[in-house]
């Protein structure tokens, strides 16, 4: 795989929006083609390599292009958005949309990402190995599609309304949530569907599984406030992660005619 390398410029600027920081959009080109790529402050338009040293090799495909960011870049949006393929590695923190609507691929982010990272996502794998914002695999604002596919891993904790309308895939976080966790989760999806999982290691204060029509969601923390929608159905010995432990299922949301299962360690 090649690799490109984006350092970051000393230039002040007060939020970038950066799609083109993906392999989809900088295969094929020259170093001078990708430094010329747009993108957007507000309503401004600047070539990428104004705020970014650029260098490295550069693949004929998607699939065999890697991208490093090599540093924070806490206001730059939307690096890795509708991705198809390929890599890339964020050494710092990243701003909302990381991963948005990505189709394939891989994404590593080496400290914290704000919120709607990975919103839509249809494929691929994201690691984060710090926080992430609100809104984690959700759907856009005013929609009722969620993450329909691939895998998420948050190493520390996750905002409010993670999996927000969640159709597929999986989403583990090893540390807390914030409250809503998996609302809404599974509408739209059918029997023969693979259903959507959310894995929460830690601590969540309540609301998780609100309005969720079907799917899966496994809390081996605590939960403060439960939802009254769901019934319990016994218990089961399972294995999450490697941790192998009782859980209370419980069924629903009722509230919702829901069929779903949330599994709480006892």
């Amino acid at each position: 795989m090649e690799r490109l390398t984006l350092t970051p410029k000393d230039v002040e600027y007060l939020v970038l929006e950066a799609p083109v920081i993906a392999p989809d959009a900088v295969c094929g080109k020259t170093l001078e083609e990708i430094a010329e790529l747009p993108v957007l402050e507000g309503n401004t338009k600047w070539p990428l390599g104004r705020f970014f040293t650029i260098t490295g090799k550069v693949a004929d495909a998607a699939e065999d292009q890697g991208i490093i960011i090599d540093g924070d870049v806490p206001r730059v949006k939307y690096i890795g958005s509708k991705m198809t393929a390929g890599a890339v590695l964020c050494k710092g923190d990243v701003d909302m949309y990381c991963g948005a609507w990505m189709k394939g691929g891989r994404i590593r982010v080496k400290g914290n990402a704000d919120a709607f990272a990975a919103i839509q996502m249809e494929g691929g794998d994201i690691l984060f190995e710090g926080n992430v914002g609100d809104y984690c695999g959700a759907s856009y604002r005013g929609d009722w599609r969620g993450m329909k596919g691939g895998n998420i891993v948050v190493n520390g904790n996750a905002g409010v309304t993670l999996g927000e309308y969640m159709m597929g895939g999986k989403i583990t976080v090893k540390g807390n949530v914030g409250i809503n966790a998996g609302i809404h989760m599974g509408k739209g999806i059918g029997a023969k569907d693979p259903l959507p999982t959310i894995i929460i290691h830690g601590d969540s204060p309540g609301r998780v599984g609100a309005f969720m029509m079907r799917g899966n969601i496994y809390v081996l923390g605590k939960i403060e406030a439960m939802m009254p929608g769901f019934s319990p159905d016994g218990t089961e010995e399972i294995e999450i992660d490697g941790v192998k432990a009782t859980f209370q299922i419980l069924n629903g949301d009722h509230g919702e005619k829901g069929r779903g299962k949330l599994f709480v360690k006892t």
